[in-house]
């Protein structure tokens, strides 16, 4: 199973495996205390990417389809997180204010 949620709200223990999905690290979260398994900036948006898009939900779709243009490149890691996903929970962390159109939002689509 696959979840999405904000790296700024409180882990629970349903999210299993917490991955940060994101390329630049989230603002006001201390590298010390911040509560996530794994940091996959790997297979975040190019900054390039992600300074088009700049959440601007008129373009939405055109992100999305760069994005998943962009990620034909990281199946290895995609296959890993689809298998991982198959056996537990993963919840896929994001810092964008935008719930609905964000990177983890395409990335659980495409796992899932």
């Amino acid at each position: 199973m696959i979840r999405i949620k904000r790296v700024y709200e409180q882990p629970e223990a349903a999210d299993g495996v917490r991955i940060l999905v994101d390329r630049l690290w989230p603002r006001g979260v201390a590298k010390e205390s911040a509560r996530f398994d794994e940091w996959c900036k790997e297979i975040a948006p190019s900054n390039e990417l992600r300074q088009w898009f700049g959440h601007d939900p008129a373009r939405w779709e055109e992100f999305r389809i760069r994005y998943l243009q962009e990620l034909t490149g990281h199946k290895e890691i995609l296959t890993r997180l689809q298998n991982l996903a198959q056996k537990e929970t993963v919840t896929l962390l994001y810092a964008a204010r935008d719930e609905a159109h964000n990177n983890a939002v395409v990335l659980k689509e495409l796992i899932e």
